[in-house]
C-alpha cells in the first residue's frame, strides 16, 4: 500500500525481533526529540515517516469531577456539603496543596528523570520493549510520568463519550490492555501525546494533572480524595508512609487498595486473595516498601526515614465521602433535587447528558434545604408516623406520609420529610414498605411519584372562583344534603346524572346534614353540600382554570385535573403536597405564585454561574380575592376544622383540611412567610383510615399533630404578618327577595324558602281564618331582606274569624254584626263624648281587636262607641 496509508499495525508488522522494535522504540524516540540526529536506514525512515503522521494533537478535557449539592448554614451562611454524585470521587488539588513527600514517592516510583528527558524516558522504555518481546505479546511498564497521564486522559475521554457502559469498557480495553501490533500502535500514540504534551505544558502541570486524575481504587480518583478516603487527611498533609502506600497503588489500583478488610488481590491460580487485614495488607505493603527503596536510592529520604517508614503498619482510616441520598440529613429533599438535575433540560438535552453532568460534570448546586426546619421535620416523622404499617380492613393499604415547607413569597422548598427510611436498592424496597426512594411529597417527574387525592383541600379553587365570579362570602346558599341535577362545564360538556352513582347526594364528613348558609361558614365547617352548592352556580372548567394557574396538575404527568361533576370539586384528583402548598402559598403571598423550587444557584467547578431551572413569582390573582380567601381560610384556623392544627402564639395562619373516602387526610396551612403541607393516609391502597392509627393517634388525626409541631417551628424561624383585609364588595351582605308563603302548606312553605336561600324555623299555631294547617303567618314578610335570614312561619289552627268593620253602626247593630260573625262574647268598650251625636245614642268607632284582625272566635270583642253623655 502507499506510504501514506500505512498504518502503524502495518509497519510494526513487517520489523521482526529485536532489532526492527529498537529502531521504532529508540530511533523514533530519539528522531522525535532530538531531529538533529541523522537517521539512514529504510527502517529509521519509515518509522519516523509513520511517527510523524500520528496525530499529536491531545485534547485536556475538565476532569471529571463530582457534582455536589449544599445548603447554607443559618449562623455563619456559608455552604455546607449534604452530598455528593459521583461517578469518579475526585477533589482536585493545587500543586502547593500537595505534599512534597507525595511528589517525591510517585516519581522516584514511577518516572525518577521525569524532570530530564522530553516526555519519554529512553531507559525505561526500552527496558520495557525488552520485557514485552520476551513475554506473551502483553505492552509491559516503562512508561513515563507524561504517557501515564496521557493514558488516564484517553481513558477518562473514553468514560465521557461512551453512551453505555459497554461501549465505555471496550474503550478502556483499547486505551489500556490492547496486545500485539495494536498495543505497540497504542505505545507509539502514547509516546507521540506525550512529547507534544511537554510542548505545551511545564513539568510541574504534567506532574499535577498526573496526581489528580489518577485512580487510586474503585472510585476514587486523584491523590486528594484518596488521601480523605483512605487515612482521613488532605493530600497536603500526607505523611511518608502514607505517600509511599498511595504512590505504590497506581501500578494496580484495585489490587493494592486498602479498603477491603477481607481482602483485594485475587490469585486466580491458587483461587485465593491476599491484601487483606489479616495479613496486614502484605501486597500494598511490599508495594509501599518498593517505593521507600526507590525513595532511598533515589536520595529524596534519609536511611532513618526509610527504615523508620518500613516499620510503620498500614493503618487505613476510611472516610467515606458523603454520597447519594441515603447518607445525607434530609434523604427526600435530596432525591428531590437529584431528580431534578435528572430530568430538567436545564442540565441537559438528552437523559444521557443529564446523568453525566449529574455525576461527571462538577456542578455545584445550593440549595433552598432550611436544615432547621429539616431537622424539625424529620423528628416530627419519626415521631408521629410509621415506617411500615398496613391498613387494615375491608379494603386493605399501606401507610405513607409527607411534609413539605415552602417559603411563600419566594417558593423556597425548605424542607421535605417523608415517614419511610430512604433506599434505591430495589430488592430492599419491593420486600419491605418500610423503606422507599419516592418521593411522596413529588410528582411523577420530580420524585417519581404519582400524588394523592387532596379531599377538601382542593375546595381552595372552587373558592378563589366564587370570588372571581363577584359573588360573596355571605352570600346565603342552600347547603343541604341533596341530590344535584346539572353543573355547567364548558370545557368537556355540562355534567349530568347518568349512573346510580351519580343518583346519590354529597355526603358530608361526620354525616352531618348539611346548612342553608354562607361560604364563609361552609369553608370553616368543610360542608361539601355546601361547596357543591356554590359549583351549581359556577362553570366547572373555570375551577380547573383556577388550579392549573395556581399550578396545579396531576401528578402522574398527564396534565390538567379533570372536572368530571360534583365528587371533582372535593378533591377526587391525584396532585403533589408540593403543588397544593404552592397553590395557598400563592393565596398567603397576595395573589403572587412563586413556583416552587429547590435550588438556588448553580455553577461549575470554578464557580461560574450556569443556568437555572425555570422559576419565576407572577402575579395570578387579584389581591383582593386573594386577601378574601386568606379571610375565609382564617376562619378555617380560628374556629373552623383546622383548629388542632392551629400551632397558636403571635403569627396567624390561614388553612384548610382535607378528606378523601377514609383513605387520605391532609391539612395545610400558611402563615404570611411559610406554607406547610401535611398528608397521611394510604400510600397504596384504600384501607380505612378511621380506625387505625400509630402510639395512641388515629392516622386521620396525624396532620394536626405534625403541622401544628412543624408550622410551629417556621413561625418560630420566619416569623409572620397579619394577613390583608378583606375586600369588602366580596364580604358584603347580600340581600335577596323573600316570597310570600302565608297560605301554603308548612311543608311547601319550607321548600319554598329553602330554595330561596332561607333558613326556616316553624312557629306555634295561630289563630287564622286560613285553613287549619295552612301558613297563616310570616316573619318578617315577604320583600327585600338579608339573604340567609331565618323565616318563621305559623300554621293556622283554623279557629280565626276576620274581625268585622263596624264603625258607624249604632252599639246594638255592632253587637249583632260581631255576633253574626261567631263572636260570641262581645262587650263595650271605650266612650268618647261627641256633642253631634243624638242623645240617649250610641255610635260604634271601631273594636278591639281591630277590624280585619283575625281572632279567636271565643275571644272577647270590645266594642268602642261615641255619645252626647257618656254612661
Amino acid at each position: 500500500m502507499p506510504e501514506s496509508k500505512r498504518t502503524a499495525t502495518g509497519v510494526l508488522g513487517g520489523f521482526a525481533g529485536l532489532v526492527g522494535l529498537s529502531a521504532v522504540a529508540g530511533l523514533l524516540v530519539t528522531a522525535t526529540v532530538t531531529p538533529a540526529i541523522a537517521l539512514t536506514s529504510n527502517a529509521a525512515t519509515s518509522a519516523i515517516n509513520l511517527f510523524e503522521k500520528l496525530p499529536s494533537y491531545l485534547d485536556i478535557d475538565e476532569l471529571m469531577l463530582p457534582t455536589t449539592l449544599y445548603y447554607t448554614n443559618s449562623k455563619t451562611k456559608k455552604p455546607v456539603v449534604l452530598t455528593q454524585f459521583y461517578d469518579q470521587n475526585r477533589s482536585p488539588v493545587k500543586f502547593d496543596e500537595i505534599a512534597p513527600v507525595m511528589f517525591d514517592a510517585i516519581l522516584s516510583s514511577e518516572d525518577p528523570r521525569f524532570y530530564e528527558h522530553g516526555g519519554i524516558d529512553m531507559i525505561g522504555t526500552a527496558r520495557a520493549l525488552m520485557q514485552n518481546l520476551r513475554g506473551n505479546g502483553e505492552t509491559q511498564g516503562g512508561s513515563s510520568i507524561s504517557q501515564q497521564y496521557v493514558k488516564n486522559v484517553l481513558v477518562q475521554k473514553c468514560e465521557w463519550n461512551a453512551k453505555t457502559e459497554e461501549e465505555g469498557e471496550e474503550c478502556w480495553l483499547k486505551a489500556t490492555t490492547a496486545s500485539g501490533s495494536e498495543g505497540y500502535e497504542r505505545k507509539l500514540q502514547e509516546m507521540r501525546y506525550a512529547i507534544s504534551l511537554e510542548q505545551r505544558y511545564s513539568k510541574n502541570e504534567i506532574l499535577l494533572g498526573y496526581l489528580n486524575i489518577a485512580n487510586f481504587g474503585g472510585t476514587n480518583y486523584g491523590i486528594d480524595a484518596a488521601a480523605k478516603y483512605y487515612f482521613g487527611v488532605s493530600a497536603g498533609k500526607l505523611s511518608l508512609a502514607q505517600a509511599a502506600t498511595l504512590a505504590g497503588m497506581v501500578q494496580n489500583p484495585n489490587n493494592y487498595r486498602i479498603d477491603r478488610p477481607k481482602g483485594s488481590f485475587y490469585h486466580a491460580t491458587t483461587d485465593t486473595v491476599t491484601n487483606s487485614k489479616e495479613d496486614g495488607y502484605a501486597d500494598a505493603k511490599v508495594r509501599r516498601n518498593y517505593v521507600l527503596d526507590r525513595m532511598l536510592e533515589e536520595g529524596k529520604i534519609t536511611k532513618e526515614q526509610h527504615d523508620e517508614a518500613k516499620a510503620e503498619p498500614i493503618k487505613p482510616n476510611i472516610t467515606e465521602p458523603k454520597t447519594g441520598c441515603a447518607k445525607s440529613a434530609a434523604p427526600y429533599f435530596c432525591q428531590y433535587v437529584r431528580s431534578i438535575i435528572a430530568n430538567d433540560t436545564t442540565f441537559g438535552a438528552t437523559a444521557e447528558d443529564r446523568q453525566k453532568a449529574l455525576k461527571q460534570g462538577g456542578l455545584k448546586v445550593y440549595t433552598s434545604l432550611d436544615m432547621r426546619l429539616q431537622e424539625k421535620t424529620t423528628k416530627v416523622m419519626k415521631k408521629y408516623t410509621p415506617a411500615k404499617k398496613k391498613i387494615t380492613g375491608s379494603k386493605p393499604g399501606w401507610f405513607g406520609s409527607a411534609a413539605v415547607s415552602i417559603e411563600a413569597d419566594s417558593g423556597r422548598i425548605l424542607s421535605i420529610g417523608q415517614n419511610t427510611k430512604f433506599s434505591e436498592d430495589k430488592s430492599e424496597t419491593k420486600k419491605n414498605r418500610a423503606y422507599s426512594s419516592l418521593v411522596y411529597a413529588g410528582d411523577s417527574e420530580y420524585g417519581q411519584s404519582n400524588g394523592f387525592p387532596s379531599g377538601s383541600t382542593f375546595k381552595l379553587f372552587t373558592l378563589i372562583d366564587w370570588l372571581e365570579q363577584g359573588y360573596s362570602l355571605n352570600e346565603v346558599l342552600n347547603g343541604t344534603v341533596r341530590l344535584r341535577s346539572h353543573f355547567t362545564n364548558s370545557c368537556d360538556g355540562d355534567w349530568v346524572p347518568t349512573s346510580s352513582e351519580d343518583f346519590k347526594p354529597v355526603a358530608n364528613s361526620g354525616g352531618a346534614a348539611g346548612a342553608v348558609s354562607t361560604p364563609l361558614v361552609f369553608t370553616s365547617r368543610s360542608l361539601n353540600s355546601g361547596y357543591v352548592a356554590m359549583a351549581e352556580r359556577l362553570d366547572l372548567c373555570d375551577i380547573k382554570k383556577v388550579a392549573t394557574r395556581l399550578g396545579v396538575e396531576r401528578a402522574d404527568g398527564s396534565g390538567e385535573v379533570t372536572m368530571t361533576g360534583p365528587f371533582s370539586i372535593l378533591g377526587t384528583n391525584n396532585v403533589s403536597p408540593i403543588a397544593m402548598a404552592g397553590a395557598y402559598s400563592a393565596v398567603a403571598n397576595k395573589g403572587v405564585l412563586c413556583t416552587p423550587r429547590a435550588i438556588d444557584r448553580v455553577t461549575d467547578s470554578e464557580g461560574n454561574d450556569l443556568p437555572m431551572p425555570e422559576h419565576k413569582c407572577k402575579q395570578v390573582l387579584d389581591p383582593g380575592v386573594a386577601a378574601t380567601a386568606a379571610y375565609a381560610l382564617r376562619a378555617v384556623m380560628t374556629g373552623g376544622t383546622g383548629v388542632p392544627g392551629n400551632p397558636g402564639g403571635s403569627v396567624p395562619v390561614i388553612g384548610k383540611t382535607g378528606t378523601h373516602n377514609k383513605t387520605q387526610k391532609w391539612l395545610i396551612e400558611s402563615s404570611t412567610k411559610v406554607t406547610t403541607a401535611v398528608w397521611a393516609g394510604n400510600e397504596r391502597g384504600e384501607g380505612d383510615i378511621t380506625y387505625n392509627g400509630y402510639k395512641g393517634i388515629a392516622i386521620q388525626n396525624m396532620p394536626f399533630y405534625m403541622n401544628k409541631a412543624i408550622q410551629g417551628k417556621a413561625n418560630d424561624l420566619y416569623g409572620g404578618k397579619s394577613f390583608p383585609s378583606p375586600d369588602s364588595k366580596l364580604t358584603r351582605v347580600v340581600y335577596t327577595n323573600l316570597p310570600n308563603v302565608v297560605g301554603m302548606s308548612v311543608d311547601q312553605a319550607k321548600r319554598t324558602l329553602q330554595s330561596a336561600g332561607f333558613q326556616v324555623n316553624v312557629g306555634p299555631s295561630v289563630d287564622s281564618s286560613e285553613t287549619k294547617g295552612l301558613v297563616a303567618r310570616q316573619t318578617p314578610s315577604a320583600g327585600k331582606v338579608a339573604g340567609g335570614m331565618t323565616v318563621t312561619i305559623n300554621p293556622s289552627n283554623g279557629q280565626g274569624v276576620s274581625v268585622p268593620d263596624v264603625s258607624g253602626l249604632s252599639y246594638q247593630q255592632a253587637t249583632a254584626r260581631l255576633h253574626g260573625e261567631g263572636f260570641g262574647n262581645v262587650r263595650s268598650g271605650s266612650c268618647r263624648e261627641d256633642r253631634s251625636v243624638r242623645a240617649g245614642e250610641l255610635l260604634a268607632t271601631g273594636t278591639s281587636p281591630a277590624a280585619g284582625k283575625t281572632a279567636n272566635r271565643n275571644t272577647t270583642i270590645s266594642i268602642n262607641v261615641r255619645a252626647r253623655s257618656c254612661p
